[in-house]
């Protein structure tokens, strides 16, 4: 009798677990989530597009790492597969050298603002030249300086390039991003001269009126791409993610939305969520859910 009941409570114990089991109560190990890495220079156009990028990756189901590196590293970077994309690459002039010599190795997987980008060199609307063939005619009343950013950048070398072509009177200041940014608010607040390397789209230009010098020999080439670069490798390792990196296209309104928000205070967190929150559908199609 006691042996016909512990087989009973067997069984039935036994049909409640498979109960539970079918019904989803007893929770099942998840598959651990997939990696990815996203090289990026601290330029303010890479901020916005790198952190709107991670969080659509998060959504997707990644652990996404920032890698912030310069541009000579981040080129190096991706063609040894040691991160596996960048948002940024500014082609077909600015980031030119480093294409030359390790385009053969990284994946070109899709123009993210297709022919709105532009760089050279930008003065304040009330400085009364309009050209780089102006410069050295006023060189005095810009103190001979042409404020830069980081030494590795792409429109660095250029700017080298078109003080020798132009054969400017003036020397270079290399600086960063973020320091150039600062001495050009400076010096149109006390509505001094100046002249800056600079590119487009970038906030400055929503904040202050500002102009491009008429480049005549072209120096810094024309229009640009916006490129999403990745190593080689991802298309065949990760099909999702390249999937979802050659979907990524948006505006110059969009990335300068971002770029707003964060220059006026917004984390780089919050400024790219709040985007996102706006633009459901646009990152569903990235994702691959709409």
């Amino acid at each position: 009798m006691n042996q016909k009941k512990t087989t009973l409570f067997v069984i039935t114990g036994l049909l409640v677990l498979l109960v539970l089991f079918t019904a989803g109560c007893v929770s099942q190990p998840s598959e651990p989530a997939k990696e990815i890495s996203i090289g990026y220079v601290t330029w303010d156009c890479a901020i916005a597009s790198t952190n709107v990028m991670k969080q659509v990756f998060e959504e997707a189901g990644y652990d996404v790492t920032l890698v912030a590196v310069d541009a000579g590293p981040l080129f190096q970077a991706l063609a040894k597969g040691d991160v596996d994309f960048t948002t940024t690459g500014w082609l077909p002039y600015t980031h030119e050298n480093y294409w030359n010599t390790y385009g053969d190795k990284i994946d070109y997987v899709n123009e993210n603002i297709k022919g709105a980008a532009r760089i050279g060199l930008v003065v304040p609307s009330y400085v009364t030249i309009d050209s780089i063939e102006d410069l050295n005619s006023a060189a005095g009343s810009f103190d001979k300086r042409i404020v830069g950013i980081e030494p590795g950048a792409g429109i660095t070398s250029r700017t080298e390039q078109a003080i020798n072509e132009y054969d400017l009177d003036f020397t270079l200041v290399t600086s960063s991003s973020a320091g150039m940014a600062a001495e050009l608010a400076s010096a149109i607040n006390k509505n001094e001269w100046i002249v800056v390397t600079g590119w487009s789209p970038h906030w400055k230009f929503s904040r202050y009126d500002l102009k491009f010098l008429e480049d005549p020999k072209g120096v810094y080439g024309g229009a640009e791409d916006i490129v999403t670069l990745a190593r080689l490798d991802l298309k065949t390792d990760d099909p999702k993610a390249h999937g979802i990196l050659s979907r990524f296209e948006w505006t110059t309104a969009d990335i300068t939305s971002v770029m707003n928000a964060i220059a006026g205070g917004m984390s780089e967190k919050d400024a790219a969520k709040a985007w996102i929150e706006a633009n459901p559908d646009k990152v569903a199609y990235w994702i691959g859910n709409a």
